[in-house]
C-alpha cells in the first residue's frame, strides 16, 4: 500500500503540467529601458502584451505598437521649436 500511495504525488504532478507547446504564450523578459518620454514609455510597455499572447497574436502589438511610436515622433516635429533669429542686414564695407 505504502508503493501506491507514493506513487500517487508522482502521477498527480506529471497530470498538472501540460505537455510542452511550442506555440504557447511564453515571456520573453527583454527589459525595457524607460526613455523618459511618457508617450514612448506607454509604446514600450504594450510590448509586454505580446508575452501572454500565442505567435500569431503578436503582430496586432506590434503593429500597434509601431503606430504609437509614429504618432509620438509626428507629434515632436509639430511642436514649435526656438524662435530662428532674424538675419542681420548686409552691410556694407566702405
Amino acid at each position: 500500500m505504502s508503493e501506491s500511495v507514493s506513487e500517487a504525488p508522482a502521477e498527480a504532478v506529471a497530470e498538472a503540467e501540460p505537455p510542452y507547446d511550442p506555440a504557447a504564450p511564453a515571456p520573453l523578459n527583454v527589459p525595457r529601458t524607460p526613455t523618459g518620454n511618457a508617450e514612448v514609455d506607454a509604446q514600450l510597455d504594450r510590448l509586454a502584451d505580446a508575452d501572454h499572447l500565442a505567435t500569431d497574436g503578436h503582430l496586432e502589438v506590434y503593429e500597434d505598437v509601431h503606430r504609437g511610436l509614429r504618432d509620438a515622433l509626428t507629434a515632436l516635429d509639430a511642436r514649435p521649436g526656438p524662435p530662428v533669429p532674424s538675419p542681420t542686414p548686409y552691410q556694407s564695407r566702405s
